[in-house]
């Protein structure tokens, strides 16, 4: 029946339903936690010191997984993963991808406290 599952692997190596772990190289795991913490930076540069901003890095069935949150001084927090592939790694996480992931995290998070508090009319839809 093992033979079945896609998963399956040597015995002692990956168990059988579970898919192979990703390991980044240390090049890899330093190139990812540099674009994470511009993110992080970028985002607390867009937002008042009220709002925590921070990030998580972990490694999942489908790589590695960062995610960036936002907890705002009232309102609910807000989250922003990727799961970027080896290649993307390599060549780097672009400078617009990671500021647009900021931009939407701050003004997401801005949107939380703007309806916790109510009665703000927003300027566009």
């Amino acid at each position: 029946m093992n033979g079945n599952n896609p998963y399956a692997g040597a015995p002692g190596v990956t168990n059988a339903g579970e898919p192979a772990a990703v390991d980044l190289s240390p090049d890899q795991e330093r190139r990812l936690r540099r674009a994470v913490a511009g993110i992080v930076s970028r985002t607390e540069s867009y937002l008042p010191n009220s709002y925590a901003v921070g990030s998580e890095l972990s490694v999942g069935a489908n790589g590695p997984q960062a995610t960036v949150a936002v907890n705002p001084p009232a309102g609910h927090p807000v989250s922003a993963g990727f799961t970027p592939d080896p290649d993307e790694l390599e060549a780097g996480i672009a400078d617009a991808d990671t500021d647009e992931v900021a931009r939407g995290l701050a003004a997401s998070a801005a949107m939380q406290v703007m309806d916790a508090v109510g009665d703000v009319t927003p300027t566009a839809k």
